[in-house]
């Protein structure tokens, strides 16, 4: 739809009712920009990831960035967001101590915006955003990870979690918790709900047959002694 008629369409709104005719192109219209929108932004992304595992960009809301963070309150150690988006969830990580902060994200538009956000927060060098698919990430050194996915994404991602992370590390899920894992604790109601899971009973919960679908073995902690994430 050129300028033009994008004028003639807003006149119409401004000065009277739209009628059929009207609200069909006010729907082409609107269409045409969430498509210009998507394929310049969030498209990139999502071309070298199997369909299956693409996650949609869906920015978190305060609320649910504040749930997150009072459920990994108290901790430290690295922190890793997996689909950082915005960055959002990173530097909230970086100002409550949780460092290092790091965010694994494919899309280079959300890296730019990400990285911006984090130089007008006086971050800049403080915290990093890595152009990485989070399924290649390795994340043995990571004691608390956040995670805002779509429900089909989080079985594989329990499996890779399992196999990876230490005893000692924490998991926060936004939105959608992990259908086979039981949560630590729970914070929130509806979409602003987060869940947190602690790994160490993840893996009793399997080793005890609780669970169906995990048979990963107990992790040691890489430090030998007590872990960042209980300090």
């Amino acid at each position: 739809m050129d300028t033009e008629a994008l004028d003639e369409l807003a006149g119409q709104l401004r000065g009277e009712a739209l009628g059929g005719r009207g609200l069909l192109q006010l729907a082409a219209a609107t269409g045409l920009a969430a498509y210009a929108v998507w394929a310049a932004v969030l498209m990139p992304g999502f071309r070298r990831v199997p369909l299956r595992l693409q996650v949609p960009y869906m920015p978190s809301s305060a609320q649910q960035v504040a749930n997150v963070m009072a459920l990994l309150w108290g901790r430290s150690g690295k922190t890793a967001d997996l689909g950082s988006g915005d960055g959002r969830l990173v530097l909230e990580a970086h100002k409550q101590g949780l460092r290092p902060a790091v965010g694994y994200e494919l899309n280079p538009w959300l890296l730019w915006l990400a990285k911006y956000r984090a130089r007008k927060a006086g971050c800049h060098g403080q915290v990093s955003f890595l152009k990485q698919d989070l399924w290649k990430a390795n994340l043995s050194d990571c004691y608390n990870v956040t995670v805002f996915l779509a429900p089909s994404v989080k079985p594989p991602l329990a499996a890779k979690l399992l196999a990876e992370l230490p005893d000692e590390a924490r998991v926060v899920a936004g939105r959608f918790p992990f259908p086979s894992w039981t949560p630590s604790s729970t914070l929130g109601q509806g979409l602003e709900q987060a869940w947190a899971y602690d790994m160490k009973e993840v893996r009793r919960a399997a080793q005890c047959g609780g669970t169906p679908g995990l048979t990963a073995a107990p992790r040691a902690s890489p430090t030998g002694g007590l872990s960042p994430g209980e300090q």
